[in-house]
């Protein structure tokens, strides 16, 4: 009998270890040594059991200081696939970095998962900018707090024909999704290889694999950060650190209303995902290390991209992003996704309080020189 208990506490200890690793079996190991307990109890009453009580307890206490120092950083942090993604890293035990434009909004998601028994900073920047990149890297720095996950979630698109769209527009979007990301990519990956610990998460689309009329720069950004990402995990087989790439189909975010596209038909009429469940599976495949995930709606068209020829390919994307002739009362206005809706009623006051002061700005110049 006493064999037999060696051998559960040997089994129990080497679960507790593994834990130590992957945090990812947690609930398994927390379901064994209950069984290890109950079965104790019964063999030796209550004095065994009390002993194994307080080994669990020191098993959860190493378990949480081993995370203690450990950080992830998130841009587009304040709605949408991103605030899920902060939802999850959260969830399970990560102190947060958090990267948003908006100050108000990344003030109380910054509350709001503090909640969650974390460490969370927040840092107002503008990925639009191009020293934004390197000031958030010398900010987590200055700070010591140790990048484990990078998650590269702030990205945009704007709607219509290329040569419709200002100029300045195209080059802020590939600023935000290329540049941007190269370089967050760049300054906390090279600290990952050094330590030899890491993960990345890049936020693709599956407009990654197909060429998008009247979305034809921002599909043309994605489709970098696909080729980009696979050329450097490549680069980093040999290192324990992984890079994910996730590649949505269209979710219910506020995505459509910064990209002026509400009136399409794949935003009115098409079948949209869930934020929470892109985020739920990005962030399952990020912990297991895999090259890229797919989301379910986006499965099907991605594998027809692969196989079929490009200009077919655009020909039906094109015709996603035509205006819905449905009427108003049978089609979606909205996000579903409360905090993407919340982001987006806040953009649309930004935006109608700039234009105010430009118009008082214009009127005050005309007056000056009449």
């Amino acid at each position: 009998m006493k064999m037999m208990v060696l051998i559960l506490l040997g089994e129990y200890y080497l679960l507790s270890f593994i834990l130590l690793i992957d945090k990812s079996i947690y609930t398994c190991v927390d379901f064994l040594s209950q069984y290890f307990i109950n079965l104790a109890a019964w063999i030796f009453k209550s004095e065994l059991k009390n002993i194994l009580l307080n080994h669990i307890n020191f098993k959860k206490m190493i378990s949480k200081k081993s995370k203690e120092n450990k950080y992830a950083l998130v841009t587009g942090a304040t709605s949408g696939i991103g605030y899920e993604l902060v939802r999850q890293l959260a969830g399970n035990g990560y102190n947060l970095v958090l990267v948003a434009r908006n100050a108000d909004q990344l003030e109380k998601v910054g509350m709001e998962f503090s909640n969650y028994g974390v460490k969370v900073h927040t840092l107002k920047k503008d990925l639009f900018e191009p020293n934004a990149a390197k000031e958030i890297y010398d900010f987590t720095h200055k700070n010591h707090f140790p990048i484990e996950v990078l998650v590269n979630d702030a990205g945009q698109g704007e709607h219509g024909k290329f040569i419709d769209i200002d100029l300045q527009r195209h080059l802020d979007i590939i600023q935000l999704n290329i540049i941007s990301l190269m370089s967050l990519t760049y300054y906390f990956l090279k600290d990952m290889v050094k330590r030899n610990e890491g993960r990345i998460l890049q936020l693709g689309s599956e407009v990654s694999k197909v060429p998008s009329p009247l979305m034809s720069v921002y599909a043309a950004t994605k489709a970098f950060v696909l080729s980009f990402s696979e050329a450097v995990i490549n680069e980093i087989k040999e290192s324990n650190v992984t890079m994910t790439v996730l590649m949505p189909g269209a979710t219910d975010t506020d995505f459509f209303h910064k990209a002026n596209m509400e009136d399409t038909k794949v935003y009115r009429e098409g079948k949209l995902e869930s934020p929470v469940d892109v985020a739920a599976d990005a962030f399952k495949a990020m912990m297991k290390g895999d090259r890229r995930v797919v989301s379910s709606n986006a499965k099907k068209n991605v594998a027809m991209a692969t196989v079929t020829p490009d200009n077919i390919n655009a020909n039906k994307m094109e015709k996603s992003m035509l205006p819905s002739i449905k009427p108003v009362s049978e089609t979606r206005h909205n996000p579903n996704h409360k905090q993407s809706l919340l982001e987006k009623k806040k953009v649309k006051i930004e935006s109608s309080n700039r234009k105010l002061s430009s118009n008082v700005l214009k009127k005050k110049s005309t007056k000056k020189y009449s």
